[in-house]
């Protein structure tokens, strides 16, 4: 059996949003949302969070062992040397990458990607190479194969910092799929860069959350019909902002060995 690990990278620095892990939603801190929601998948043996060994990032790695998740402390910019690393010490044959400004992570479609991954034994599996899933609900799994090729060679800093366009960008090295979902709504935001994606995550908390229970991305779905106001709250934000940055600073860098 292959095991299925879901790392979490987590980190107090943003350039948009200093500090957003932490910042409160229902009482609780974003992160405690995101490992939360991602403890749910059943198709996962372990979750990692993989944060930065910077004296900020000291108070993502308190949260670990109050959720019972392990951690890693790593490079704060070579996010793909800390998704190596952390694998390694979880042993994961297949990684599960989440970001942690997603609080509205699916535990069902998490599950629905891992599972056509191991199916189609596939070394890479997103859901937004061609995208049809809100920004937040995002997914990618790979294999520990092609992580560490891709540590080992990928030499751009666009690649290093968003850990998985060395693999999706070499489809020839690669084998790659891509899950869609029954209908195309990539244009709808849930993810969190800005003040106003907070505040619409904090309107979805407020009406749909309850400690101890679960709510789904058709839950959510289900509110925004009855109240397709809330979608105004963080219109006009470009998807991947800030991959499309990094593309723009790009320049080639020493990986560690």
């Amino acid at each position: 059996m292959k095991k299925v690990v879901a790392i979490i990278q987590a980190r107090m620095g943003s350039t948009r949003l200093p500090g957003k892990v932490m910042t409160e939603i229902a009482g609780k801190p974003m992160l405690y949302h995101v490992i939360n929601r991602v403890m749910h998948a059943k198709e996962l043996d372990d979750v990692v969070i993989a944060t930065t060994n910077l004296k900020e990032d000291s108070q993502i790695l308190d949260i670990a062992p109050e959720m019972g998740v392990r951690s890693y402390a790593g490079s704060e910019n070579d996010v793909l040397d800390r998704y190596y690393q952390a694998a390694i010490i979880s042993e994961a044959d297949v990684i599960v990458r989440i970001t942690a400004d997603c609080p509205l992570a699916d535990p069902i479609v998490i599950d629905k990607v891992v599972r056509y991954f191991l199916i189609n034994d596939f070394d890479y599996v997103g859901t937004s190479i061609i995208p049809t899933y809100p920004d937040g609900i995002d997914v990618e799994v790979f294999s520990f194969t092609s992580l560490k090729k891709a540590w080992s060679e990928a030499k751009l800093s666009s690649e290093r910092e968003h850990v998985t366009p060395y693999i999706w960008k070499n489809p020839n090295i690669f084998r790659i799929g891509n899950l869609k979902n029954y209908t195309n709504i990539s244009y709808m935001r849930w993810s969190v860069d800005e003040q106003c994606d907070i505040k619409f995550v904090r309107e979805i908390y407020y009406k749909l959350y309850n400690e101890g229970e679960m709510f789904y991305m058709e839950d959510i779905l289900n509110l925004l019909k009855k109240h397709p106001e809330l979608m105004d709250i963080n219109n006009g934000i470009i998807r991947n902002e800030g991959y499309l940055k990094s593309l723009k600073e790009d320049k080639i860098i020493t990986a560690k060995k």
